[in-house]
């Protein structure tokens, strides 16, 4: 067994780390405290192919494989958890979802904008009365001539507000559940769509963009149906796989970025004639964050490598999604803890990574989602009972 990158993912962590700390860690905190989604920071990761990175190069990708992008998103994740959402919609949601669901017309017509950063994307599936219940989706798709017309709501879409294409989610048939659910992509320039912010102020990702979209008789082509009608269901399941690697490997980048900056302080911090950190119980927080930390890592990883190996494994991901941003919170935790008033303030980045890493128990299917795909991908399909056949005797195979 090999842990250690190859040299195109180190170059990759190479390129994301320095982005990290030049670009989206100094714009952090102003995009914070002011609410509001910094479109240069973005510009800038565009131009270094970041946007790009997992896609193939014939469409203006970087060709990475699926650990090099959570090596990215990890890196990213220790500066900004907006940032690192934002690239995880537009790229993870978006971007691959049109890679492993379009036409190759779709592809060349939509990818190459979306690489460049020239178009921004958003992932519309969100509802008011369906979150974790996709398929109880209420917007609705009418079929007209060689258009389908769609009616609707989204809530907390990410990218939502700025964005030029979106995935839109919607049914062509309620009474088909699941079977009815088709992806539409809305292009710039679509009449009957209105954008409005979220109302309230969130607790954490304040430099993102949340949109509350409002679908009034959009008219959509034929051509722009992303995948079979009625395919719509596993489409976004197989989308939010991608989402869910990226937010997991965002949660080991606060973990990192808390455990930095504890370790920092129990350094420099002196109580009582030494320092916090040579006291056991400090020490005790440190180790055990350390701990979780590498095991949050090594999971991420895992099921990066795997997908990277071309397997897909939905287990593999809600372990890890579960894992790491229950870990992270943990962390977060302790963290404000450790640092004291310090830690309380936006003086430090702690305050911001406590409310941010909230969001990420959440995103893409919150923990208690997690654990049901795991449950049932361990536990299997149910069998039905042997039924008795007459006489008393149960009809089944032989012992």
């Amino acid at each position: 067994m090999d842990f250690g990158p190859t040299p195109e993912q180190e170059r990759v962590r190479a390129l994301a780390r320095r982005l990290a700390e030049s670009v989206v860690a100094p714009a952090a905190r102003r995009a914070d405290e002011e609410r509001r989604f910094d479109r240069s920071v973005i510009r800038s990761l565009a131009r270094e192919g970041i946007l790009a990175g997992p896609l193939p190069r014939e469409y203006g990708g970087g060709a990475w494989d699926d650990v090099s992008f959570v090596l990215c998103c990890e890196e990213l994740g220790r500066a900004d958890a907006s940032v690192r959402g934002f690239v995880c919609v537009h790229v993870g949601l978006v971007a691959r979802t049109i890679l492993d669901h379009g036409t190759e017309e779709q592809r060349r017509r939509w990818l190459p904008k979306l690489a460049s950063g020239e178009w921004i994307g958003a992932y519309a599936l969100t509802e008011e009365g369906a979150g974790s219940d996709a398929a109880a989706l209420a917007t609705r798709a009418r079929e007209q001539g060689d258009t389908f017309v769609l009616d609707g709501e989204k809530v907390w879409i990410t990218n939502g507000g700025v964005a030029d294409l979106l995935i839109v989610f919607a049914t062509v048939d309620a009474k088909l559940a699941r079977k009815g659910i088709t992806a539409f992509v809305v292009e710039p320039g679509s009449a009957g769509l209105e954008r409005r912010r979220m109302p309230g102020v969130e607790l954490g990702h304040r430099g993102a963009d949340h949109a509350h979209l409002v679908l009034k008789g959009v008219r959509v082509s034929r051509e722009n149906v992303l995948g079979p009608v009625g395919g719509g269901y596993a489409v976004a399941m197989q989308a939010l796989e991608h989402g869910r690697l990226g937010v997991a490997a965002g949660a080991v980048g606060i973990h990192a970025a808390c455990l930095d900056l504890v370790v920092d302080f129990a350094r420099r911090r002196r109580q009582f004639g030494k320092r916090i950190g040579d006291f056991q119980m400090v020490q005790e927080r440190i180790a055990d964050m350390a701990a979780s930390l590498e095991a949050s890592r090594l999971l991420v990883r895992h099921a990066a490598w795997r997908r990277s190996q071309g397997g897909r494994g939905p287990a593999d991901v809600a372990a890890a999604k579960l894992f790491a941003t229950e870990a992270a919170q943990r962390a977060a935790t302790e963290a404000v803890l450790l640092l004291g008033s310090r830690g309380y303030s936006s003086e430090s980045p702690v305050e911001r990574h406590y409310r941010d890493v909230q969001g990420l128990r959440i995103y893409e299917g919150t923990s208690h989602i997690q654990r049901i795909v795991l449950a049932r991908e361990l536990l299997g399909k149910d069998e039905p009972p042997e039924k008795p056949a007459r006489g008393g005797r149960r009809v089944g195979k032989a012992p």
